[in-house]
């Protein structure tokens, strides 16, 4: 694991799209096409809109691309609230990215049935064999979760590479996401999270006590692959040790 501490948030994004750039063109290069899952919320979305920027679109084979969700929160494709509504307006749409190199979660679907279909068109994707995505892009949220890992859901007892359906009880709402041991087997897992408001997360994850249940995101650790944090100063304040 290694951590990338920038003094602000908007050097860490920079430096973060020029090392998805980088990523991105040598796994093109070695397997002819790469495949990115997405994180949703606000800090990526800023990822997007610098990704699909005049200085970065030209930097990246985007046809060659092919694009998963981490999580996707249970509602129609078009409400405001939905991750591939988000990456549809900051990424593919100023990227005029193939809607067939998009993989989003059918939500209209039931929960259950949701994840099920969308693990089966990873599964298609990936054909025989294991599935490895090539960049997974994550955040974090103040209560350590990521994805839709959330504290004292039973996803977190997962043992076996899948996507599931996650009931949050205090919200009274459903989530599909990809389980942590899925996202083990990525070749880049990459944090970034910015702000004085993650600061107690980031320390919880990375130094405290393993404890999967009051801080699942110490479930993310690679198989083999690469982990890459990318944090601004603000959220690495309350890290005890250097790093």
């Amino acid at each position: 694991m290694k951590i990338n501490i920038f003094k602000t948030a908007e050097e860490a994004l920079f430096h973060l799209a020029a090392y998805f750039v980088t990523v991105a063109e040598q796994t093109i290069n070695e397997r002819g096409r790469c495949s990115v899952v997405l994180s949703g919320g606000n800090s990526p979305k800023k990822l997007y809109e610098i990704l699909s920027s005049p200085g970065f679109k030209g930097q990246v084979q985007w046809q060659k691309l092919n694009f998963f969700f981490g999580d996707e929160r249970y509602v129609p494709h078009t409400d405001s609230q939905s991750n591939y509504l988000m990456a549809k307006t900051a990424l593919f749409e100023p990227l005029a990215i193939d809607p067939a190199h998009i993989f989003a979660v059918d939500t209209s679907l039931n929960p259950e049935e949701a994840a099920e279909h969308y693990e089966a068109s990873i599964h298609n994707y990936f054909g025989d064999g294991q599935i490895e995505f090539d960049i997974i892009l994550l955040g974090l949220g103040d209560n350590a979760h990521t994805a839709s890992l959330f504290p004292n859901t039973p996803v977190l007892n997962n043992t076996t590479p899948s996507v599931k359906s996650v009931f949050l009880h205090d919200q009274q709402v459903y989530r599909i996401t990809l389980n942590a041991p899925l996202i083990n087997q990525a070749h880049n897992i990459i944090f970034l999270v910015y702000g004085a408001d993650k600061a107690l997360a980031i320390h919880q994850v990375v130094e405290r006590e393993r404890d999967i249940c009051k801080f699942p995101a110490q479930l993310i650790q690679t198989v083999k692959g690469n982990l890459q944090w990318f944090i601004d100063a603000a959220a690495a304040s309350e890290l005890q040790s250097k790093h």
